[in-house]
């Protein structure tokens, strides 16, 4: 028996954006683009949540100037992806991106648990738009990926961390964030 060929339309990021701006998704509803695909975004856990604002808790006091931290905002990335990570440095003031999306960041972050696959196979995405920077906060295995070295679509460097491990964004190698910091628990005792 012959299998269908199935066609996947694939959508630019000018597309994508009249659909918002005609408003062909429901207020509430969380979309994003990703190599001309749109996927719906699954609604928040109070877990993930947690984990997103721990991130921007940690990352605040070390981009006060020059920089925006974004949560869960597009970029503008090629022509056919606007990913909405949870976190995002970029740089100048919020002001700077009225008229567009930010293009790039010098950090991005994104809080996985049930996305972890989405997630994880998002760094080849900001690996090709030249982002220097991954993090990918693993709620599943309760660990903090870090992805560097964009190279030809992908990252060079890809390193675990756990508990009480430190980590420093590549772009502020003195300061220290505790692994344990952005993880929320889920249990008292933990």
């Amino acid at each position: 028996m012959a299998t269908p060929n199935v066609d996947v339309r694939h959508w630019t990021r000018e597309e994508y954006e009249r659909l918002i701006e005609q408003g062909f998704f429901q207020p509430d509803e969380r979309c994003e683009l990703v190599d001309g695909v749109i996927f719906e975004m699954s609604p928040q856990s109070s877990y993930h949540a947690t984990g997103v604002r721990f991130c921007l808790i940690a990352l605040q006091p070390l981009f006060l100037a020059g920089f925006d931290i974004r949560c869960q905002m597009p970029l503008a990335l090629g022509l056919d992806s606007e990913p909405e990570p949870d976190v995002a440095v970029v740089p100048g003031a919020a002001a700077d991106y009225i008229q567009s999306h930010p293009v790039t960041a010098e950090l991005v972050v994104e809080v996985a648990d049930s996305s972890l696959l989405h997630d994880r196979g998002k760094a080849r995405l900001y690996a090709s738009s030249g982002i220097a920077e991954y993090w990918l906060l693993n709620l599943v295995d309760r660990c903090l990926e870090i992805y560097r070295a964009p190279q030809n679509g992908v990252y060079a460097s890809h390193a675990v961390f756990r508990g009480r491990d430190l980590v420093s964004p590549l772009s502020r190698p003195k300061a220290e964030i505790a692994v344990a910091s952005l993880i929320p628990s889920r249990w008292p005792q933990e």
